[in-house]
């Protein structure tokens, strides 16, 4: 029998290379790689209407597409994450540093066809676990959205069942209404 050694990847290491910023996003998850699927037509519109709605309910957050957050030994790349303003870090000309080195107050995955849903959920429980107050998993599949909060038993919300929000965002949404935008009318 040969034993096959395979080097484990460092998180500076994987911050260093010039490819992580390629699209789809790649992530970095307990020493290896792993690139997001390509998003289609279904998930981009519902990305676009979350970013839309949120902004539009909240002066206390901003709802970011795509942005990389590298956190305990972790750098994931959220569909959408939800930031604070007071949260995001300022240089020295009061623009926002480039590098999000904390977790999401909100976490939002839009799982593709051939995403691994345990893969986005890992990601999910590892932002909570280091201070993360929301996430949630849209499967356009089953018009379903599992929510996490912190300490407590996801649930999975269909049809008009009211979403987990953040305390500060003023805004009610259900699953039917999220997934209705996918209707387009012409």
């Amino acid at each position: 029998m040969i034993a096959i050694h395979q080097q484990v990847l460092t998180l500076e290491a994987f911050l260093a290379s010039a490819n992580i910023e390629e699209s789809p996003a790649w992530e970095y998850i307990d020493g290896s790689t792993h690139q997001k699927p390509m998003p289609k037509t279904r998930h981009s519109l519902l990305q676009k209407r979350l970013l839309n709605v949120i902004d539009g309910h909240t002066d206390d957050y901003t709802a970011l597409p795509e942005l990389r957050c590298t956190f305990g030994g972790r750098s994931i790349v959220p569909d959408v994450a939800v930031v604070a303003w007071d949260r995001i870090p300022l240089d020295n000309n009061g623009e926002p540093e480039d590098n999000f080195t904390q977790a999401p107050d909100w976490s939002i995955e839009i799982l593709s066809p051939q995403q691994s849903a345990n893969r986005v959920i890992d990601n999910i429980l590892h932002c909570l676990s280091y201070g993360c107050q929301l996430g949630w998993v849209l499967d356009p599949g089953d018009y379903s959205i599992m929510t996490f909060l912190p300490n407590q038993v996801p649930q999975v919300c269909r049809d008009e069942r009211p979403l987990a929000m953040l305390p500060t965002v003023d805004l009610i949404l259900t699953p039917r209404q999220i997934f209705d935008w996918l209707k387009v009318k012409r």
